[in-house]
């Protein structure tokens, strides 16, 4: 493997010079074809800002990164397995449960118990959040690594209603535009 990756690098190298060329910056797919690298990243740029201007709720800073990395999946890895609606719906569906759980357990139970570590139980509250959304995610066939992101979310920022659905909704709409443009969309990678 290390072999492997030492010729790569040595083939991206200038032959005499020893100077990294540029298709070793970038890659080479986009050199030869930069279309859909514009017009998907452009996609994506477009079907978040409507999402997000429908959707009214950009203050949850921990959620709109999660949400942002589906973003990314959908756009750039369109036809892999986690960009799946299955997994997109899904996998934020298990982050919520994992993220209430956890909030439910560690935040509003056992820092009422022990309110001198707080910090310390939001951390082990929020490490078990990941924990159980990998099992759930895994063990359901929805792995989306972003959700375990809105897992996380869900526990170290205050919540509501409104974020749930803010979460539902964007993951559907997300799903729903990818199933739009599946006909425009290849993986970039």
């Amino acid at each position: 493997m290390k072999n492997a990756s030492k010729q790569r690098a040595i083939l991206h190298m200038g032959a005499k010079t020893g100077k990294k060329s540029v298709s070793y910056i970038i890659d080479s797919a986009f050199l030869r074809s930069p279309k859909p690298y514009i017009v998907q990243s452009l996609l994506a740029v477009a079907a978040a800002a409507v999402i997000l201007t429908f959707l009214r709720v950009i203050t949850h800073t921990a959620i709109i990164a999660a949400l942002g990395s589906s973003t990314f999946i959908v756009f750039a890895l369109p036809n892999t397995h986690n960009a799946q609606p299955r997994c997109l719906i899904g996998g934020h569906i298990i982050g919520l449960v994992s993220g209430l759980i956890a909030y439910l357990a560690f935040s509003a139970g056992l820092s009422r118990l022990l309110p001198n570590h707080t910090e310390l139980i939001l951390a082990i509250g929020a490490a078990f959040s990941i924990g159980l959304a990998i099992f759930l995610m895994t063990i359901t066939d929805t792995e989306h690594p972003p959700a375990a992101g809105t897992a996380l979310g869900i526990i170290i920022q205050s919540w509501s209603y409104q974020t749930i659905i803010f979460i539902l909704a964007y993951a559907v709409s997300l799903a729903l535009v990818k199933w739009l443009l599946k006909d425009y969309l290849k993986n970039l990678a």
